[in-house]
């Protein structure tokens, strides 16, 4: 059952990366550089243009770790539908498609499927980040902390306007702040 649930995770994100009628835009720019080290740990998701799969998970939650093998693990954590549900995770593993900023990764849930992860915006002391995808269909704000204040929230969806994407399309994660 659960090679099930990864097949279709990866038919969901597989639909993504389809070709699109819609008007082509320019490439989404990525920050200049990433520094990994401090980049990696914990993201809530703080607000995101959710996909399938994402619909109904509330409490979420990526972790990124170094590997021995020079890539990263990324375990998505999250609960279904309330917060008082248990924890569940998805493991996946990820790595820098691009070695000269650090900002462009690919992630992968199951194999052979990879999927873009482009560092768009970063806080420059690294307590919120905002991840796009190419042809702008999903986008994740994430923050060290399970909220963001709401003035810089608003500052992020401009550089998101900025890039192309449609501010509506993003919702807010509920997270527990206790």
């Amino acid at each position: 059952m659960k090679t099930f649930y990864y097949l279709l995770a990866a038919a969901c994100l597989f639909s993504f990366t389809s070709c699109s009628t819609a008007v082509k835009q320019p490439p989404l720019k990525t920050v200049a550089h990433v520094d990994l080290p401090r980049y990696m740990g914990d993201w809530y998701v703080f607000a995101h243009i959710p996909y399938s799969l994402e619909k109904g998970k509330v409490g979420t939650l990526d972790r990124y770790t170094p590997r021995p093998d020079g890539k990263m693990d990324n375990i998505f954590l999250f609960r279904k539908g309330s917060l008082d549900a248990p924890l569940q995770q998805w493991k996946g593993k990820a790595w820098v498609h691009n070695k000269e900023t650090n900002a462009e990764w690919r992630v992968q849930l199951l194999w052979p499927f990879r999927i873009p992860y482009l560092i768009i915006d970063l806080d420059p002391d690294y307590q919120w980040s905002v991840i796009g995808y190419p042809n702008r269909k999903l986008a994740w704000v994430l923050s060290r902390k399970p909220s963001l204040d709401e003035a810089t929230y608003q500052g992020i969806l401009k550089r998101l306007e900025a890039q192309g994407y449609d501010r509506a399309k993003l919702v807010k994660v509920p997270q527990n702040l206790h």
